[in-house]
């Protein structure tokens, strides 16, 4: 990786005050409904963000979401500060992300349908796991930010951003730039700011995941077969869809469950 980049992450400004607070609450067994509602409540754009997605129909709740508490019990804790920390992360870095063909909502909204796919996919395997693997889902691209910066920075946008549109290993470009993948920019990010190992490993190796522990390697596969069906350069795109089917029954799934997953989304889009 680029001692640059490395330099840029060290830089990087530290967690809001109502993003540690959500994550003291969440932490906190005893904690409420009302305990989570009430903290959201304090960041405007958190519970803007929040009420957004609940009433997508990624996620067909059939009714209006319309206030912090009932967003908290549909989703949960979990979920509900899953969306809190991707959302506040993302505004909290600059996000120009030119050299990927794609505007910064266009990039926000890959990152959401990678998260609900893993969701919708993985709570029919394990709605524990599919828990973990949510936030990770949806801020497992968020190195790209950085590359996308370091890109620019030297003047390679223009040729970067041809092989990005015409490759199917969004990895091997960035590494071709950069010295490293998304994946592993992205586990230095959260390193910087204190996640858990597991979260840290997981993503890391979400673009190998055969590099990965035992114990992790399952979350970084699942990671790996959804990016890989909603590439930010052509998300759910015939050709994506088919690689991470493949990826999914060479790693043993039952690629039925998936396929079902899939297409309720697209329907839906």
């Amino acid at each position: 990786m680029k001692s640059s980049i490395i330099d840029n992450i060290k830089a990087l400004p530290p967690l809001s005050s109502t993003i540690i607070k959500i994550n003291q609450i969440y932490a906190n067994e005893n904690s409420t409904v009302k305990d989570m509602a009430n903290v959201i409540e304090q960041g405007p754009m958190i519970i803007a963000n929040i009420l957004k997605i609940a009433n997508s129909p990624l996620y067909g709740f059939g009714r209006e979401i319309k206030n912090a508490s009932q967003a908290v019990s549909l989703f949960g804790m979990s979920m509900t500060r899953s969306i809190a920390i991707g959302n506040s992360i993302k505004k909290l870095l600059n996000v120009d992300m030119q050299p990927y063909n794609v505007t910064s909502d266009e990039f926000a909204h890959v990152s959401s349908l990678q998260a609900a796919l893993i969701l919708n996919w993985y709570k029919k395997i394990d709605k524990q796991k599919a828990e973990k693997l949510y936030l990770a889902a949806f801020l497992q691209e968020t190195g790209k930010i950085l590359i996308a910066s370091e890109v620019i920075q030297n003047d390679e946008a223009i040729s970067f951003a041809s092989e990005v549109e015409n490759s199917n290993s969004l990895a091997a470009v960035e590494r071709a730039y950069v010295n490293a993948s998304c994946g592993e920019v992205t586990a230095l990010v959260f390193k910087h700011w204190g996640f858990d190992s597991d979260f840290i490993e997981m993503i890391k190796y979400s673009d190998a995941p055969s590099g990965a522990q035992d114990e992790i390697k399952e979350f970084a596969m699942a990671l790996n077969i959804v990016k890989t069906i909603i590439p930010i350069n052509r998300p759910f795109s015939e050709m994506a869809i088919n690689f991470g089917l493949k990826i999914a029954l060479d790693a043993g799934y039952k690629v039925e469950l998936l396929e079902e997953s899939i297409s309720s989304m697209t329907q839906s889009l």
